[in-house]
């Protein structure tokens, strides 16, 4: 592409899923339903863990703060995506763009982290069950909790710092739905090979990073579960963590897929369908993974919906 075609652009297009006008309606209403629930599900959990005293412990300390920032980039992604879908002005501003993508890589990177936090907590509850309120005190809960925020503020800006250094692009629009980096980057016209090396190596280091840490607890947390004696306090260990592992394997599988792999592998419209999922679908199941498949949960809120109904 010749230098003459490139110039600097006030805003960008976003071109969203589909441009069938067939599929409108049906992917509005879907959406919205999905964004719904996302809602609801992720504010009444944590509403519940405030209200009910029996989850006030690390494990829905850190299940609240997930719940926060699954509603955090999803919220950042659904509502302009359905603005866009039902509205022929598909233009987002330049630092509308620059700001949606520094707060939904803040978030996913957040969450990459505190997945595995989380898994060192159930390692801790598992296998050292008498000293898990020690090792997991309310200082340490809090240090990790803002470790994860920290972590991913710090990557966002990194790649916020260099996509700001891209002068020009070939266009102002991205096949996408929302302000990703790799269909920003697709655009650029200056040399963007250090944008690529650092989302390259920056996903990478943390999603084995955080794998390895996962792998490890749960590693430790099935030779305890395989030596208990009892049958009952090995269900009890198994579900506890079900849940954990299912919200990992699809966070993470999507995650591999889209940014853990080198550009020249993109597929836009493959990754469109894959970021879908992890944008706007896993926000809407980790509450109900986590409230359908925990006991302790789902009698919170027995109690909480039987004392609104006595009163």
């Amino acid at each position: 592409m010749g230098q003459e075609n490139c110039t600097k652009v006030a805003q960008f297009i976003l071109l969203g899923l589909s441009d069938i006008p067939e599929l409108k309606v049906f992917l509005f209403l879907l959406f919205v339903l999905i964004y719904g629930v996302t809602v609801l599900g992720n504010v009444g959990m944590i509403m519940v863990i405030q209200v009910s005293s029996q989850l006030h412990t690390p494990m829905y300390f850190f299940l609240s703060h997930l719940s926060f920032v699954d509603l955090c980039y999803s919220t950042i992604i659904v509502p302009k995506m359905l603005d866009n879908i039902v509205n022929e002005d598909k233009a987002i501003s330049f630092v509308g763009c620059t700001v949606q993508f520094y707060l939904f890589c803040t978030c996913v990177v957040t969450e990459v982290i505190l997945l595995a936090v989380m898994a060192y907590d159930r390692f801790v509850a598992i296998c050292n069950p008498l000293l898990y309120m020690v090792i997991m005190s309310q200082k340490l809960c809090f240090q990790l909790a803002f470790g994860c925020y920290l972590c991913g503020t710090v990557c966002s800006l990194i790649h916020l710092c260099l996509a700001l250094e891209i002068s020009s692009y070939k266009s102002n629009v991205i096949n996408h739905f929302f302000c990703d980096l790799p269909p920003l980057l697709s655009l650029a016209c200056s040399d963007i090979s250090v944008n690529e090396l650092l989302l390259y190596i920056l996903a990478n280091v943390n999603e084995i990073s955080t794998i390895v840490v996962i792998f490890t607890s749960y590693l430790f947390i099935l030779i305890t579960i395989l030596r208990m004696r009892s049958a009952e306090g090995r269900r009890k260990a198994f579900s506890t963590c079900a849940s954990h592992l299912t919200a990992i394997v699809v966070f993470h599988g999507t995650i591999l897929s889209i940014y853990c792999r080198p550009s020249s592998g993109n597929n836009m419209n493959t990754d469109k369908v894959a970021t879908v999922f992890y944008t706007v679908v896993i926000p809407m199941l980790n509450p109900l993974i986590y409230s359908l498949r925990n006991k302790d949960v789902k009698e919170a809120l027995r109690k909480i919906v039987s004392s609104k109904i006595i009163s």
